[in-house]
């Protein structure tokens, strides 16, 4: 939300109410500004004014940026008619222009990041911003040193004009990696071990940019971001 702002456009993204109501409301004399009310719908608001609707104060807590440990079956969409969405899991106030800042698959697990800031995000998901995502990858086939060193050097996906950027890649067991990409493709750690002859059996991602998922956190919790872990993405 950019400031000043017109009274019934702040009352409306606050309250999350109908323009047309809450345009009602301040004719009804419900929105009082710096202790006077006020009937004008395009009165000019500040961030900083104690602005009170029906009696009670509102404002505007600016930009917010969650780390959400995504559990399995969860969309990462802000609402949808056939699964339960990431934002189910959070009770915060006012997130109807919040959005995921990279997302992962219903049966992917782990670090998902959330907020209203677009340019923020926008750094995130870029490939140009080189900000490298880390997943923990189970595989049905055992890892060799030939796959790692395709996945390092990056392979052709189904589909694609052009062979994914280079990743790097850890092997951790037999049938685990670590795999860190910089790119954001539809389906791309399971399509990308699919290119290198193997299949992606759990996927989990731990880091985003230098962010990384908070060990504290259970499944289906979240926290806000600190200001250090903010300024990691720039």
């Amino acid at each position: 939300m950019k400031f000043p702002c017109r009274l019934d456009k702040f009352i409306s993204h606050i309250t999350e109410l109908p323009r047309t109501k809450v345009k009602a409301g301040i004719k009804k004399r419900n929105a009082v500004v710096n202790g006077v009310q006020i009937t004008k719908f395009d009165h000019q608001v500040q961030a900083t004014d104690h602005v009170e609707w029906q009696g009670e104060h509102i404002a505007y807590l600016g930009l917010r940026y969650y780390m959400l440990n995504k559990p399995q079956d969860y969309i990462c969409a802000n609402n949808d008619d056939m699964h339960a969405t990431v934002f189910d899991l959070l009770d915060e106030p006012n997130l109807k222009n919040f959005h995921v800042a990279g997302r992962l698959d219903i049966d992917t697990t782990g670090l998902v990041l959330i907020t209203n800031d677009g340019d923020w995000s926008h750094k995130v998901t870029s490939p140009k911003q080189q900000k490298f995502k880390t997943y923990l990858v189970e595989t049905l086939e055992p890892i060799s040193d030939e796959m790692l060193s395709q996945l390092e050097e990056g392979v052709m996906l189904h589909g694609e004009k052009h062979a994914t950027l280079p990743a790097k890649a850890e092997r951790l067991a037999t049938y685990s990696l670590r795999l860190s990409i910089c790119e954001g493709k539809y389906h791309q750690v399971k399509r990308m071990l699919a290119a290198v002859g193997n299949k992606v059996v759990e996927l989990h991602r731990e880091n985003i940019g230098g962010i990384q998922l908070d060990d504290s956190l259970s499944s289906g919790e979240y926290r806000l971001l600190s200001e250090q872990e903010v300024q990691l993405i720039g």
